[in-house]
């Protein structure tokens, strides 16, 4: 029998205004894994890490996390219980310095607390980050930006970190090495991964489950490599 969902989501319907943009999504988060959500554009992902964030909320089904309801919990509350959104774009403060950026991120009492040893753990990860640290984000590459918003995520200690099309607009190595980064941040910090992504064949490699979004609607689900293998996949996304 496996244990408690870290998070489910449960049936949720959201809408923007009178448009629906979610159909009954359902989906779970074991502690430790790491998950990716796939699908093309406007599928319903954002908009699933968004209500999970407590920034958008549902009109029917719930949000539990760790065995609690937390549907009508505000997205602060939210990330001190330990979810934590790298939001697609980015998010940071591009007339701040590097460590600007990461002070500021350090919102609640646990973050605050353990600032200086995040600090290091982040500085040890993105190496980068340390040297470019008296920097303004706005005039770090596309990389490098978005290595610190992702900086920015475990600055705040995370449970969850939720990391929302990661590679959008980066050179294919790049790409590459932000997505695989998820398997380093789980080995060595310890944090459960949700990860949606376009780049469906990479995330497979590093994602142990899959679920797959269409028009707002979850319509596969497996195991990683059961998903690769999927004709329906292949066909829509990888080109096979």
């Amino acid at each position: 029998m496996m244990a408690e969902p870290l998070l489910e989501v449960k049936s949720i319907d959201v809408y923007y205004g009178e448009f629906q943009a979610l159909f009954g999504v359902s989906l779970r988060v074991y502690k430790g894994e790491i998950v990716a959500l796939l699908g093309g554009n406007g599928a319903g992902k954002t908009t699933t890490l968004l209500t999970i964030s407590g920034l958008l909320k549902p009109r029917n089904g719930s949000i539990i996390w760790q065995g609690r309801d937390i549907t009508g919990l505000p997205a602060f509350k939210r990330v001190e219980e330990g979810i934590s959104h790298v939001p697609e774009g980015r998010g940071i403060f591009p007339r701040l310095t590097v460590y600007e950026n990461l002070r500021v991120a350090a919102s609640t009492r646990r973050a605050k607390e353990h600032f200086q040893d995040s600090l290091e753990q982040v500085y040890t990860i993105f190496p980068i980050l340390k040297a470019r640290r008296s920097q303004l984000a706005g005039t770090l590459s596309g990389g490098e930006q978005q290595m610190l918003a992702i900086a920015r995520a475990l600055i705040q200690r995370p449970i969850l970190l939720m990391m929302d099309e990661p590679s959008l607009g980066l050179a294919p190595k790049l790409a590459r090495d932000v997505i695989y980064l998820a398997s380093r941040l789980r080995e060595e910090l310890g944090v459960t991964i949700l990860l949606v992504e376009q780049n469906v064949g990479l995330s497979l490699k590093v994602a142990d489950r899959g679920y797959v979004m269409e028009t707002g609607r979850i319509v596969l689900e497996g195991a990683s490599d059961e998903l690769a293998l999927d004709p329906r996949i292949k066909a829509a996304y990888l080109g096979l």
